[in-house]
């Protein structure tokens, strides 16, 4: 993990659709107004030419909020945008590519969707460890069946490496996926349809004073 860092109780991820088609640099905006520290950019809708000038509004909107931006899949606009990080799935880039990428600083975060596939994630040089849907969830581009708080508590008990629940996670079902084990927790749907995002946001910031 880049030196001084410490992972957030909370990881908000942005959606735009979700969130009234505003801009991710508005959202990350009302989230930093909110306390968060690290906010991943999520879109997978966009041209890469609107996605690198999305990415670096947002980037911009983080630092000005005192909180790093990750991408959401794309090591190489991570880089050119000077984002803190990037995070990957099954399908993306190797980790040691976009570690070469993105160098020593960079932050590197792992998607898995079942307890064996954390514990192989392991090794990889990565900075973190998402493993999801904890609970049914209809805003992951795959649909896959839910792990259960069970799931965090057995993949937390053999990892070093700091663990993000993530899928279905809302301000209730959050603190039980806390005390399983996990670092973090990775929310989507439950802050981008809030009313008062910042105000959500402060919400999940507190569960860990």
């Amino acid at each position: 993990m880049p030196s001084g860092f410490r992972l957030p109780v909370f990881y908000p991820i942005t959606d735009r659709a979700l969130a009234g088609g505003v801009s991710h640099a508005s959202i990350v905006s009302l989230l930093c107004r909110g306390g968060a520290h690290l906010v991943q950019m999520r879109d997978k809708s966009l041209p890469d030419r609107e996605l690198l000038l999305e990415a670096e509004a947002a980037v911009a909107a983080a630092r000005e909020g005192g909180a790093r931006l990750v991408v959401n899949d794309r090591a190489d606009v991570a880089a050119m945008i000077g984002a803190a990080g990037v995070h990957l799935g099954q399908d993306d880039l190797p980790a040691d590519s976009a570690r070469e990428i993105l160098g020593a600083e960079g932050l590197v975060g792992w998607s898995t969707h079942s307890v064996e596939e954390a514990r192989a994630a392991a090794s990889l040089p990565v900075d973190y460890i998402a493993l999801g849907p904890i609970f049914a969830t209809t805003h992951a581009s795959v649909r896959r069946e839910p792990l259960g708080v069970e799931a965090v508590a057995q993949a937390a008990a053999g990892l070093d490496v700091p663990l993000v629940a993530i899928g279905g996670i809302d301000l209730t079902r959050a603190p039980e996926l806390l005390a399983a084990g996990a670092s973090c927790v990775a929310v989507l749907g439950d802050i981008m349809t809030a009313k008062d995002i910042p105000a959500r946001a402060a919400a999940y910031m507190a569960l860990r004073t």
